[in-house]
């Protein structure tokens, strides 16, 4: 266990600084209506989100272990409280400001943590159904139409959708993550949960960065979190068998609400104005109307 919380911690800190330098290479790129190779290049030119997702890579190759050895709900939990470093990574490189809210949210998933890895017991099987595998690549088979109908539309809910989209494509990574057979190259190659892998975790990038010039941060985040921490927890209770501590189910519940309720404090860090001023600028020739997302 001991190995597994490690990594997903320091995964974690992966996951929070990546952010910062994905927000940044996101809304530097123009501005795109669909989804489109335009978009993708523009993004690959961009080294702010090329670095981003480099770290971000790191993070998703330690987390591999953590989602192996651990309980779905603990290590959804931890790494979605990246936005605790988020926060203090923009402190540092973009010199934004905390105000008490953020603070409290910092502290509450500090909390959260501390009692969610003392409530939690060993995690469950490895492995699911064929028809569990099946479910999973189907899922991602439905984000893309999700994601062409809102990728049309702007504002709040626009980024909330696609953050939700977001949410779920890293869920179902999780997900395929824990129950893809890794007994040899063959039975990776033919596991749908590859594919589901492979298909949520680009589906989801894209969702998110296509959220970020949508509406705001908030916004986009607060629906990636519900999607991404809910959604394997309670398939990892009710489907894989994880399970708390005997005698700690009320430490490992406690610290969950408290974690995730953190985070959701922590959502609206991207609006500080120290941070957006660094986040949001604008192109060549564009007016001062297109250098802040649509609220």
């Amino acid at each position: 266990m001991l190995l597994g919380l490690t990594t997903a911690l320091v995964a974690t800190v992966c996951f929070g600084f990546g952010a910062v330098f994905q927000a940044r290479g996101a809304r530097s790129a123009p501005r795109a209506d669909r989804v489109r190779a335009g978009l993708l290049a523009a993004l690959v030119r961009s080294w702010q989100f090329l670095v981003g997702t480099l770290v971000d890579i790191v993070g998703f190759v330690l987390s591999i272990v953590a989602l192996r050895s651990l309980p779905l709900f603990l290590v959804q939990a931890v790494t979605n409280a990246s936005l605790a470093v988020t926060a203090l990574a923009a402190v540092w490189l973009l010199g934004a400001r905390l105000h008490r809210s953020d603070v409290a949210g910092i502290l509450a998933v500090v909390v959260g943590l501390t009692l969610l890895a003392l409530g939690s017991g060993k995690e469950g099987c490895n492995h699911a159904p064929e028809a569990f595998h099946w479910a999973l690549l189907a899922t991602t088979a439905l984000m893309l139409p999700a994601t062409l109908v809102l990728v049309r539309r702007n504002g709040t809910a626009a980024a909330a959708g696609l953050g939700l989209l977001a949410g779920v494509g890293f869920g179902v990574t999780s997900l395929a993550v824990r129950v893809m057979d890794a007994s040899g190259l063959l039975a990776i190659l033919t596991d749908p949960a590859t594919y589901a892998l492979v298909a949520g975790g680009l589906g989801g990038y894209l969702a998110y960065a296509l959220a970020l010039q949508r509406g705001t941060v908030t916004a986009a985040t607060a629906a990636g979190t519900v999607a991404e921490t809910f959604g394997p927890a309670l398939v990892g209770v009710v489907a894989l068998g994880d399970a708390a501590r005997p005698g700690f189910e009320w430490c490992a519940l406690t610290g969950f609400a408290v974690a995730v309720g953190g985070t959701f404090l922590l959502s609206r860090f991207g609006e500080l104005e120290g941070e957006s001023a660094e986040l949001v600028r604008p192109h060549p020739g564009a007016g001062a109307e297109q250098a802040v997302p649509p609220r």
